[in-house]
């Protein structure tokens, strides 16, 4: 049997031996007696009785072993041209000192951080040191706008938040603190204090009695220690979009996640202590959270933050200057990034300027890989390139090459192989598994492995009704596909309304509200439709109430911006057509399948539902336009 055979098998007939073992890689204040807490199906938890601090695996241990010189934490910035090297001791330091800012403003073990910063050391910080005390840290991507952040200020109920002056996007400076504050208006809860970075592009104005500014604050702060806590106390909120407009706060525990992620880095993306890891993308997302602050740090690696674009910040080698200034071995980010690289770049050119003989591996994620960037990339690298799925609710791969356990064929178009502990199974209608071949809902029975989400933020409910209770005894991916002869996966997109836009989980139904709250639009209905560069974009269609008397292409423009300042420019909507009618069933559902499929360039079948099929008709040309 194969090392991957063996390691699968035994994840999924013995996983409290498996993980049981696994967990033996991180340090705990007590180890666990028990690995798997089935008493509430379908709700499990990991390392029941465990006690873990994810800071103190992530800095002091390594510190304690004499490897306080080691870089941890590498800053490269080319929107404000400046780089800064962290060893681990200089980045315990910071933590613990702005930990010690935390605890002196009343933040403690379970209370809610909310950090909404830049792509800046201080955002690693953050978090970190919201681990170091047990508060529980929700990150929000910066590009979000002030309705956005406000969701998730009442949502999440903050003591504290953290900010900064602001944010720069490629030659762009972009004001941070105007938009916390509208936040703060229109949330409901009132967080006590707001600790704000003050930027050199900008200064914000602080609010007395409410706001402190980092850089004072902190160096009079005394440094705390960590605080030791319950594997399955939870380690941070990260909400991600639903199918309406309320966000669901995907909750990590502490245990599971260290012991998960200190798994995948050595097995998965075979990068040990020492290596230099970098994943380019954002703290906001799932994937900055995972693989740009804790899994490498948990391994002892050098992380790299990087604050600008693939192309733009100057040019289209901005990644290869990275790569090789930095003596990076594995490189992670979205295909999004590749085909906005290949687009400006066609040739190669920018690559063959820099030495990338210590690059091994690249690694792509977050949406559709396409043969084609698969292609170009691995042409122009000669390296490995290797496509693998996951899911914010995850937090780690669900399918995967496991570079580090056994490396396997590429077959362009497939992530490879279920990673071990999901138990991945391909489902028909009927809830049947499918044959090989044949198109289905991918689901992961349960229970999830380590690492994965074991509730939403205050709602077992909506936990149990999103994701575990369409097919009983497993997870709901929302992801349709199929396996190949070979045992292959094969994730071929969503099947709920859920887009991806450049790897960012978008609502339609978030989307949609606000279109409808225009006072020109009787109804409206938002589909993703296919886009060369960020997989999918979002296409409005909005029907006018009657009477309404506006010019279309004002109106166009006034969606658009309704959009941009209630969500934000990360939807990357543009594009909004004024049509007579929608098609919809006799329900009054409207046909958001049948006009995704039509926009994609299929012909889709008239449902028998349908209440007018000369709606439909009359909306194809527009659609396929």
């Amino acid at each position: 049997m194969s090392r991957y055979a063996d390691a699968f098998a035994r994840s999924i007939t013995d996983p409290d031996g498996f993980w049981g073992e696994a967990a033996a890689a991180i340090d705990w204040y007590q180890r666990p007696t028990a690995v798997l807490d089935r008493s509430n199906p379908p709700i499990y938890r990991w390392f029941p009785d465990g006690v873990v601090n994810t800071c103190f695996n992530a800095l002091d241990r390594h510190v304690a072993a004499g490897r306080g010189g080691q870089p941890a934490l590498v800053y490269d910035s080319p929107v404000t041209g400046t780089s800064r090297t962290f060893t681990y001791a200089e980045l315990l330091d910071e933590v613990a000192h702005f930990a010690g800012l935390l605890r002196e403003l009343g933040v403690g073990a379970g209370d809610r951080v909310v950090i909404y910063l830049p792509m800046v050391p201080e955002a690693v910080i953050a978090m970190l040191a919201c681990a170091r005390i047990g508060a529980v840290h929700s990150v929000v991507f910066g590009g979000f706008a002030a309705n956005e952040l406000a969701l998730r200020i009442d949502d999440a109920a903050p003591k504290v938040i953290v900010s900064a002056s602001c944010g720069i996007e490629v030659n762009r400076v972009l004001p941070y603190k105007p938009m916390l504050d509208r936040a703060i208006g229109l949330a409901n809860h009132r967080p006590q204090h707001c600790v704000i970075l003050q930027r050199p592009q900008v200064a914000a104005d602080l609010v007395a009695g409410r706001d402190v500014e980092w850089a004072p604050a902190v160096a009079a702060a005394k440094p705390a220690d960590c605080v030791p806590l319950a594997a399955t106390d939870p380690l941070y909120i990260l909400y991600t979009s639903g199918t309406t407009a309320r966000p669901k706060g995907v909750v990590r525990d502490n245990g599971g996640h260290a012991v998960a992620l200190r798994w995948s880095m050595a097995n998965i993306y075979d990068t040990g202590p020492g290596e230099v890891f970098w994943a380019a993308s954002d703290v906001g997302w799932v994937v900055g959270h995972s693989y740009i602050v804790y899994a490498p740090l948990l391994a002892g690696c050098t992380t790299v933050l990087y604050e600008g674009k693939p192309v733009g910040t100057p040019d289209a080698g901005a990644f290869w200057r990275v790569v090789a200034e930095h003596g990076v071995k594995a490189l992670f980010t979205a295909p999004t990034a590749f085909r906005a690289i290949r687009r400006e770049d066609p040739a190669g050119e920018h690559i063959r300027r820099y030495d990338l003989s210590g690059l091994r591996y690249l690694f792509l994620a977050g949406e559709r890989l396409d043969p084609e960037t698969y292609h170009w990339a691995a042409d122009q690298l000669g390296i490995p390139v290797i496509d693998h799925w996951w899911q914010t609710e995850t937090g780690w791969p669900i399918a995967a090459n496991l570079r580090g356990l056994e490396p396997m064929p590429v077959k362009p178009g497939s992530p490879t192989v279920p990673v071990p502990g999901y138990d991945v199974r391909v489902l028909d209608a009927a809830g049947d598994e499918a044959p090989d071949g044949q198109d289905g809902e991918i689901a992961v029975r349960l229970p999830l492995p380590p690492g994965c989400l074991p509730t939403l933020w205050g709602d077992d409910e909506r936990y149990v009704e999103s994701y575990l209770s369409r097919h009983p005894g497993f997870y709901t991916t929302g992801d349709g596909g199929y396996r190949d002869a070979d045992g292959y996966l094969y994730v071929m997109g969503r099947i709920d309304d859920v887009i991806n836009v450049a790897g960012h989980r978008l609502s339609t139904g978030a989307i949609e509200q606000v279109l409808a709250s225009h006072p020109a639009v009787a109804e409206c209905a938002v589909i993703g439709v296919p886009d060369d560069l960020k997989g999918e974009v979002p296409r409005g269609f909005v029907v006018l109430k009657a009477g309404a008397a506006t010019d279309p292409q004002t109106l166009r423009a006034e969606l658009v911006a309704l959009v941009r300042d209630q969500i934000g420019a990360v939807a990357s909507f543009r594009d909004v057509a004024v049509v007579p009618a929608l098609p919809k069933t006799r329900s009054g559902k409207i046909l958001r399948k049948t006009m995704r499929g039509i926009a994609a360039g299929r012909e889709e079948p008239v449902p028998s539902t349908i209440d007018d099929p000369g709606t439909l008709d009359a909306l194809r040309p527009i659609l396929k336009s």
